[in-house]
């Protein structure tokens, strides 16, 4: 009986073990996230060679440059990955450096806010069909894709929107 137990708790343990969100990548080097919003598209490239790509939503009004907190837009340029959260609301997360100085002028220059936390981040079950822009500007992929983009994506990698 006592083999039993033992055997049960160790089949449980590896299971939970299998189940973990968190992965290890061991290829090449991301060295550029490209996202294109009219495509819904983001690939993860190699210098010039694509590694993964993925459709994505967008935030909710995702048409044009995010200007302001609260527009609903995606911003477009060049930034930075510079954060991660194991803890999302969104299953897994990698911030992007959104607002950069110009973003920043810019809204000042109005008057408003800027808006920040910008993520590409894991979807919850109600948009896991990817079909719908629904963010507040940030990306979204599934959480299974979540996990890969994770595990490949570091802190400082370039990341470029495009319209």
């Amino acid at each position: 009986m006592r083999w039993i137990s033992i055997l049960l708790v160790a089949l449980m343990a590896f299971g939970l073990a299998s189940c973990s969100k968190f992965k290890t990548y061991n290829g090449p080097e991301v060295t550029r996230v490209l996202i294109y919003k009219e495509e819904r598209k983001m690939y993860l490239m190699h210098h010039d060679k694509a590694l993964k790509s993925y459709d994505i939503g967008l935030g909710f009004a995702p048409v044009g440059h995010k200007q302001i907190e609260g527009d609903g837009r995606t911003p477009e340029g060049d930034y930075f990955v510079n954060r991660r959260n194991p803890n999302s609301e969104f299953y897994l997360s990698i911030g992007i450096s959104y607002p950069n100085a110009a973003d920043r002028a810019y809204a000042r220059s109005i008057g408003k806010s800027p808006g920040g936390d910008i993520f590409i981040h894991g979807r919850p079950s109600k948009y896991q069909n990817g079909k719908d822009d629904w963010t507040a500007g940030c990306v979204a992929v599934t959480n299974a894709e979540m996990r890969d983009v994770y595990a490949m994506v570091r802190n400082g990698t370039r990341v470029s929107i495009f319209p």
